[in-house]
Formats: structure tokens, sequence, C-alpha cells
């Protein structure tokens, strides 16, 4: 059964706790319309009136997933034995992408966002960049994996923006190996081409990606930022995630990535650069004069020892935060979002760097717009009505008073304590089961094991 976000029936639901922006607030009414929307949000509702759907707990805005590889899923607890670096980890990846087929991927990405709504996730950006079939050979459909990746969150009910990546080299100036061939157009003018072939629809926005300096020669650039300024849409790139690239840069162009992106206009407000790990002063300097989005992945950083960007430093030069699960060694965007804090925490030895407000605008509003949704990630009229409640009753979340359950939920929620996901005033996930993908944790084992068949 998949989702129709694009109409449906008006509902009222009776929130506990409501995340109004600043404060978590008791009481509140929530009405949504036949097109998806908010319509009306009223405080100081001490009961539920006769007919609302009650949510018990605290209700946040969706939680935006920034930074997605669907298919990286599969490589969970695999790659967490024995040791290495991000570059042996890249092997193993490239065995599971290899095995993938349009049909795979649908039942592996249905089952990821499955995965995603449970954990109260409304939104996820999909970077995508296993397009072909091994070898580069096309399909019949040049986007079918693509296209497999909208039907499968459409089948679970969230929305995607698709940032459809190009890839065309295997390192400064290589060409593709065997491997990475799935992954190339040959070019920015066919990589366009084919991507002027899919469409938007309601649950669904296309966005563009560089997949980094290392994978697309300078001289490419213009021809990926150019499709997405013409279309207003939104443009990512990995960038500076390990030294390595930083020294090939340099090698490669005299320069750090952040400056080469910065001369050759990729920089800008509708950019988000993906990890910012490994910078330089200047490289600060230049993210936030131009606005440019700072997508942090903490989970996968940690997990594939990258190293511990500089999150404040970014936010306060003038880089908008938002976060991203990445390889999916967790999909918890709750931890993603105490990370942030503690993360930072690690790095200075200093406590309490941001308000519980500011993660949760990383965790929502700013994420939303980053994907290309500036009308969602809050509980307001006019909004996408898009929500997720989080129990305040689990042996992670009891205890704290009113006034701090925000604080409680930031700080010692998980994935499993979400009871409730809203997709465009439909619930997704009731009462902590998924209503369109049935047994998620049976599609995601089989989904998997196909793979290794």
């Amino acid at each position: 059964m998949t989702a129709d976000l694009g109409g449906g029936v008006p509902r009222t639901y009776w929130l506990e706790y409501a995340w109004l922006e600043k404060s978590a607030e008791p009481g509140v009414l929530l009405r949504t319309g036949p097109d998806g929307r908010i319509h009306t949000v009223r405080t100081g509702v001490a009961a539920p009136p006769p007919g609302a759907e009650v949510l018990r707990g605290l209700t946040l805005p969706g939680l935006a997933n920034a930074h997605s590889h669907a298919f990286h899923r599969a490589l969970r607890g695999t790659v967490q034995a024995g040791a290495g670096t991000f570059w042996t980890w890249r092997e193993v990846m490239y065995s599971v992408a290899d095995r993938l087929d349009p049909d795979t991927y649908l039942a592996l990405a249905r089952a990821v966002y499955a995965e995603m709504a449970l954990a109260g996730i409304t939104v996820v950006g999909e970077f995508h960049y296993l397009h072909h079939a091994p070898g580069g050979t096309r399909y019949g459909d040049p986007n079918a994996m693509g296209e497999a990746l909208i039907e499968a969150a459409a089948d679970a009910g969230v929305r995607i923006t698709l940032l459809d990546t190009a890839y065309l080299s295997a390192g400064f100036g290589e060409p593709p190996t065997h491997h990475q061939l799935r992954f190339s157009d040959g070019s920015t003018g066919a990589w366009a081409e084919r991507v002027d072939a899919l469409r938007e629809s309601p649950h669904t926005r296309i966005g563009a990606a560089i997949h980094s300096v290392r994978a697309v020669p300078v001289d490419q650039f213009p021809a990926v930022t150019q499709w997405a300024a013409e279309r207003g849409a939104p443009l990512h790139v990995h960038v500076s995630e390990q030294p390595a690239e930083n020294e090939g840069c340099l090698r490669a162009y005299g320069c750090t990535p952040v400056r080469l992106l910065a001369d050759h206009g990729v920089l800008g407000p509708r950019t988000t650069g993906v990890h910012h790990t490994h910078l330089t002063p200047e490289d600060i300097e230049l993210i936030g004069a131009r606005s440019t989005g700072t997508c942090m992945c903490p989970t996968t950083e940690r997990d594939l020892a990258d190293g511990i960007g500089p999150a404040r430093d970014l936010q306060k030069a003038g880089s908008p935060l938002c976060l991203g699960s990445d390889s999916h060694a967790v999909i918890d965007l709750l931890e993603e979002t105490r990370a942030l804090e503690l993360n930072e925490r690690l790095r200075t030895r200093i406590r309490g760097h941001w308000t519980t407000a500011a993660l949760l605008r990383a965790a929502s509003p700013d994420g939303y717009a980053a994907l290309g949704w500036p009308d969602g990630g809050t509980l307001a009229p006019g909004a996408l009505a898009d929500f997720t409640t989080v129990a305040l009753d689990s042996v992670r979340t009891a205890g704290p008073p009113p006034r701090l359950v925000a604080e409680a939920v930031v700080f010692a929620g998980t994935a499993a304590d979400v009871r409730h996901t809203v997709v465009a005033g439909r619930h997704v996930v009731r009462d902590g089961v998924h209503t369109l993908v049935p047994e998620p944790a049976r599609a995601l084992r089989e989904a998997i094991a196909a793979l290794k068949e």
C-alpha cells in the first residue's frame, strides 16, 4: 500500500505535549486539512475533544534525514567486525553495490525507509549514485534505480528528495574503477540529460549532487551547478570527509576542496556540504560567508573513524546545520541530534554549545530546507502536516518535570521511543507499528539476505 501524500480528509489531533519552535507546550490541538497541511494550532487545550486522535508524549515536527545512502544499510554489522579505515570499508561497500538491481534495491530501500519512519523521520535526502547495471550498462529505463528509490519512499510513506549524483572518476584524474562504472554517466552533460527525465510528485523532490571533488573533475562542475540553479533545486556535495581527499586536492589543484568549490561557484545558500570534517579556518570562513549548509552525520563519522568536524565554528560563521544517518550504522535522528552537542563537548572539553531548541532546528526545519521543502519542519498553520511523537513514559524518558520533556527526549530518547509518525496528516506509524510496510524487520532481513544469495 503506497501512501498518497497529495490529499486526504481533515483530521484533528490532540497532542499531550508539542514542540512549538522554542518550547514544549502542554495540551495542543492540531487540525490538518485535505491538502496535507496544518490548518490550526491551538494551545491550552487541557483534554482531547471528542473525535480527536490522541498522541501521548512529546510531538515534534517530523525529523529530516538529510543524508542517506539506502544500500549501505546492508552493511550494518558486517563492517563493524575487525579493523580498518574508510578506504577498506569502501571496498566492502562496493561489493554490496555490485549485487543490487532495481527490484532488489526497491525491496531494500522500502524496508530502510520504513525503519526511518519508525524512527520519526518524515523526509529523507537520498544521495543517489548507484545509477546503472554492473559494468556501466544502462537499464532500459536509465533511471530505473532512482525510480526504485522514489517508489520505495512512497511505499514507506515518507517524503524523499532524490539527490541524483554526478560521479565520473575514481580519483583526481583517474578513470572509474570496475565497481564505479555503475555510478558514471560518462559526463555531466549525459548526467543532466538522464536526470531531466525524473519527475517530482507530492512526496518527491529532485535535487542534484556532486559526489566529491575527487569524483567529479572541476571542468564538469558547471553543468551540475547550472542544472540545480535553473530549477531552484538543492545541491549537495561530500566535502573534506577524509584528510586524503584534502591532500589529493592540494596535489591536483593546489587548494583545499572548499576553496576549489568556492572558486567555481558551487557554494551558496542552496548548497549543502556533507561532513565538512577536516577544514581550515579559511574553509570555514568561505562556507559561512556564502551561507552554504553543513550536514553532519555523527554516527557514520564516528563509525568510520572520520573525525569530529567543527560544527559550532561553521554555524557561527553562517552555515546552517542539518543531520543525516549516511551509512546507517544506526538509524536514529535523536542520536544524531544529541551527538552534535556531545561531539562538540569532546572536541572542546566544554559543555553546552547548543540549546535544545537549536538542536531540534538542525534535526527538522533546517534539514527540510536543505532538501528543498522549506514549508516543513514546524508545527504551524500552513506547514506540511509532518510530525512524530516520542514517548515520555519509557525507561529512557520517564522522570523529568514537564518543563524539561524536550531535554529528556533529545538527550536520552531513542528511535525505540517513537510512538507515532504522521506524514501529510496521515498516520504512517501508529503505536510503534508501521501502517504500510508489514513487519519491517523481516523485510530488512529478507532484502539483505537476497543480496548474499
